[in-house]
């Protein structure tokens, strides 16, 4: 019969799953059968994968907002308080026949008192002035939409050279310094995933640690009668699969609940922007690489355990 069944490959994999098929099983039962604890624990692994999925949303909404920011790349002249629109009219001119300037748009004092007006919520004490206090703005746009450090300071300088300007601000200055500070705070929460991984694996390693020691008997017994330790250990990497997998799947729940939650505001918040923003929740991708590395962590954390811990059985 052993003959047989070496020689039949189908009977060997019928075998092989077999056997997996009960340790699967048998490693759901041992979850269930330890709620209280296998909820502990369960949570513990869905908190700490919900930090850094928390985190990478955090940025991703951050990244919606931001897009299309660096396609709005334009340069602001302040006009003296002096200049009157023929005067201006001639700025615009000479501005065009620099090679690095595409376009530029005058916005004379008329102009800019009503929109400050209807946008700041002001004007009844606009209403109160003798007279414009606001300059004349010129709306500059570079031929590059993406400018080199030393372009960017050689139109500045060539703006602010002209007699009529006061001074010349460079609006994606402040986004170029919101692109560094986002791209720091990616980094450490890269660094801060690797170290919430080490800490699941070391949850997972001490849950089967003890699960270990609660069979040492059996598996001593087993052990008697010709078991491998491949045979031996396969239950408890499927208890790891299961803790890997309902952590998961509890992180991605935690991450659902705090993202309805926070919606409702978000949402009045864009509004009074007068913007479409809604925040994104995770992909159905996204979701599943969640899962997959809940549950990548929950076995490989078993497996070190498992090989740890069964020679210090046999060793005994």
């Amino acid at each position: 019969m052993r003959s047989k069944a070496r020689n039949n490959p189908g009977m060997l994999l019928r075998a092989w799953l077999l056997l997996h098929a009960q340790s699967f099983i048998y490693s759901l039962g041992q979850y269930y059968r330890n709620l209280l604890t296998s909820i502990l624990t369960t949570a513990v692994i869905g908190i700490s994968l919900a930090l850094p999925g928390g985190f990478y949303l955090l940025l991703e909404n951050a990244h919606q907002i931001t897009a299309g920011w660096d396609d709005s790349v334009q340069i602001t002249a302040f006009l003296k308080s002096d200049v009157d629109d023929a005067i201006a009219t001639e700025l615009v001119g000479r501005l065009l026949e620099y090679k690095n300037i595409e376009e530029a748009k005058l916005i004379n004092r008329d102009q800019v008192l009503a929109e400050y007006r209807e946008l700041s919520g002001f004007s009844e004490v606009i209403d109160i002035l003798d007279e414009n206090p606001l300059p004349s703005i010129i709306i500059i746009k570079p031929k590059l939409m993406t400018l080199p450090d030393g372009v960017d300071r050689l139109i500045i300088e060539f703006i602010s050279s002209q007699p009529e300007v006061e001074i010349a601000q460079y609006d994606q200055q402040w986004v170029k310094r919101l692109y560094g500070i986002i791209d720091i705070i990616q980094r450490c929460i890269i660094l801060f995933s690797v170290l919430i991984s080490f800490g699941v694996l070391l949850i997972v390693g001490n849950t089967i640690r003890m699960a270990i020691y609660n069979h040492r008997d059996e598996i001593e017994i087993t052990k008697l009668f010709g078991a491998t330790d491949y045979f031996i250990q396969r239950p408890f990497l499927y208890t790891g699969f299961w803790y890997g997998l309902s952590g998961g799947m509890a992180s991605w729940a935690l991450l659902t609940i705090t993202l309805q939650f926070l919606k409702q505001p978000v949402d009045r918040l864009a509004k009074l922007y007068a913007s479409e923003f809604s925040i994104s929740a995770l992909s159905g991708t996204e979701t599943m690489i969640m899962l997959l590395c809940g549950v990548f962590l929950g076995v490989f954390g078993s497996w070190i355990s498992v090989q740890r811990h069964l020679k210090t059985i046999e060793l005994n």
